[in-house]
């Protein structure tokens, strides 16, 4: 999958965060004109992602790039992802920033990888999906790192999909009073899909039978979701169904073997960063 880049606004603002007024160490030091090399490394299995924006980083920090992995690329421990020469002080300028965009941005990518060889494993047909959970400003590289990892935004935002909750619904007399609104609705939106979340395993079945396009259901433990799954198909075949709420890599498998279409998941943006090596000499 080819992946999109962060803009140079975003990367500039990154650079200027944390260089506002220059590099004081380099300059009292009189090292910053000195020529140099930084080198990034693997220190454990990881897959990447931001290599893109960490180059630009550098770049834009007066760095020339010799050597740049791309996203999405799987490494094991010891692997070079990125390397640039050029003077002392833009190396030194860039190296946190870069360094901090390809940890961060890694971790939420080898997590989501994980989830989704292991949902996979035991059901083959099953996408990953992740919500807009990601802490705020950081939505443009979170969603780069999911789909890193071989995920999919559940939704980018509130304009972009009908996503009915509880809170929704009960502004309409309740569950079963917007229910019965379901056929006017889809002929308002035509090119969309009418998702409507259900908080028990009774409302899943009243939500299907009522013609909706996709059920979420939501934090059902998995024993309890096969038996759901297997009487929303009986009763509305080909409808699609997705299971929500408290989905990791410890569960994922279990919750995938439901025989549910779709995992939606927020825990991959929250854990460890990968650990990256970085080496600057002359």
């Amino acid at each position: 999958m080819m992946l999109y880049q962060l803009p140079d606004r975003d990367i500039e603002r990154f650079i200027e965060e944390d260089v506002p007024y220059g590099d004081i160490t380099t300059s009292l030091l009189g090292i910053g004109s000195l020529m140099g090399e930084i080198t990034f490394t693997s220190r454990h299995s990881t897959v990447l992602c931001c290599t893109e924006e960490a180059a630009r980083v550098l770049e834009l920090c007066g760095a020339t790039v010799t050597c740049c992995l791309e996203s999405g690329s799987m490494v094991e421990a010891g692997v070079t992802i990125l390397t640039a020469t050029g003077p002392a002080g833009s190396l030194h300028a860039g190296w946190k920033v870069a360094m901090n965009l390809l940890e961060y941005a890694s971790g939420i990518a080898t997590r989501t990888r994980t989830i989704v060889n292991r949902a996979k494993k035991v059901n083959p047909g099953i996408t990953v999906v992740t919500t807009r959970k990601s802490f705020p400003g950081t939505k443009k590289i979170a969603l780069k790192a999911i789909m890193a990892g071989g995920a999919l935004p559940h939704r980018i935002g509130l304009s972009d999909s009908i996503l009915v909750f509880r809170q929704h619904s009960v502004f309409m007399g309740g569950l079963e009073s917007f229910l019965e609104t379901i056929a006017e609705l889809k002929a308002k939106t035509p090119e969309h899909k009418i998702i409507v979340e259900a908080e028990s395993a009774e409302e899943a079945l009243k939500i299907a039978v009522a013609g909706v396009d996709v059920v979420q259901v939501d934090k059902l433990p998995p024993d309890e979701l096969s038996i759901v799954v297997k009487q929303i198909r009986q009763a509305k075949p080909g409808i699609t169904i997705s299971a929500a709420g408290g989905i990791n890599a410890d569960n994922a498998a279990a919750y995938a073997e439901t025989g549910v279409d779709i995992l939606v998941l927020s825990s991959v943006y929250f854990g460890k960063p990968a650990d990256i090596g970085v080496i600057i000499h002359p």
